[in-house]
């Protein structure tokens, strides 16, 4: 896992310090993390099925957002992954066992419109992105409001 200790920079702390200052609120906390603590990081369905891993958090730099998380499935050793752009709405944070929860069936993203590592799709797309966020239910939002809705 990559959930080491981290202070309010979001850089590794001594674990004795930290155990040492456990009462101490010193870091953000995991309403606020840096994107390469959740890197490699599980993901499970709600039924604690395994779903791969979080390869990639996508920035929306039109709208300040983070946009997609990138999920790696299938394959061996990284050979034959299929990877997945999931809405990050979709995504929930399982602070306890340090890991994100994909509330879908495994069969369902293994169904998912997906991409190879080579050959990424053009996530700016409206198209793209009318279809990835009703695949999952979620909804598509613009800089002018939180959700746009002509997009769904």
């Amino acid at each position: 896992m990559n959930h080491e200790i981290r202070n309010t920079y979001d850089t590794e702390v001594n674990p004795q310090s930290a155990a040492r200052h456990a009462d101490l609120d010193d870091g953000p906390g995991p309403e606020l993390m840096g994107a390469s603590t959740l890197i490699g990081d599980n993901i499970v369905n709600q039924k604690g099925e395994d779903l791969g891993d979080l390869k990639e958090v996508m920035l929306d730099t039109r709208n300040g957002r983070v946009g997609y998380a990138v999920v790696s499935f299938g394959g061996f050793l990284g050979m034959g992954d299929k990877l997945f752009a999931v809405p990050w709405k979709a995504l929930t944070l399982d602070t306890t066992n340090k890991r994100l929860v994909l509330n879908v069936d495994k069969k369902r993203l293994k169904d998912a419109p997906g991409f190879d590592k080579d050959h990424w799709p053009d996530m700016a797309d409206p198209t793209w992105e009318k279809q990835v966020h009703g695949y999952y239910g979620t909804r598509v939002w613009n800089s002018d409001s939180d959700y746009d809705d002509s997009r769904m």
